[in-house]
């Protein structure tokens, strides 16, 4: 949880003996979490944003990887609400997931991006009156170009930056 900007973050997990059975059994299961310091353990559902319960996951599922059986992880704008030295931590963190598990992610930021094996671009066009999504994978160039988009911008150095993040993550 540090590693992914839970400072002082501390996840528990409370079970809860029911009177009567439940569909699923005799206990109720309730996570509680604390993502910030000085702050009370409340339930998982009750505090943490769609972007904070997906890097929680991403450290449950980096804990739990030498152990579980999903091949396949799917982690959707894992990069809501977080930015620059967190959204690298995140990045490095997926990466290293991936070694033991296929890691789809869905990302809008070039950290997070630039880090993977392979690049799709996802995009939605209207055609006869619907909208339609289409998946590309891209090249090499087509890559750079997208991550240089990513940085803000269509220009010289944004590609040369883009080139760097794509040899320093080959080189990690």
């Amino acid at each position: 949880m540090e590693r992914l900007g839970f400072t002082g973050g501390i996840w528990k997990t409370d079970f809860t003996l029911r009177e009567e059975p439940l569909d699923n059994g005799m206990e109720e299961t309730l996570f509680l979490v604390r993502t910030n310091p000085g702050e009370p353990m409340l339930p998982l559902s009750a505090t943490a944003s769609g972007g904070e319960v997906s890097r929680l996951m991403l450290a449950v599922k980096s804990v739990m990887a030498e152990h579980d059986r999903i091949p396949i992880l799917i982690f959707d704008e894992i990069d809501t609400g977080i930015g620059g030295i967190l959204a690298g931590a995140v990045a490095h963190a997926l990466y290293a997931l991936a070694r033991t598990h296929q890691v789809l992610c869905i990302s809008h930021l070039h950290q997070i991006a630039s880090h993977a094996d392979h690049h799709f671009r996802v995009y939605k066009e209207s055609a006869g009156g619907r909208t339609v999504t289409h998946i590309e994978r891209l090249s090499e160039k087509e890559r750079i170009d997208e991550i240089a988009r990513m940085l803000g911008g269509d220009s010289t150095a944004a590609r040369t930056h883009a080139r760097e993040l794509l040899a320093k993550r080959s080189s990690a």
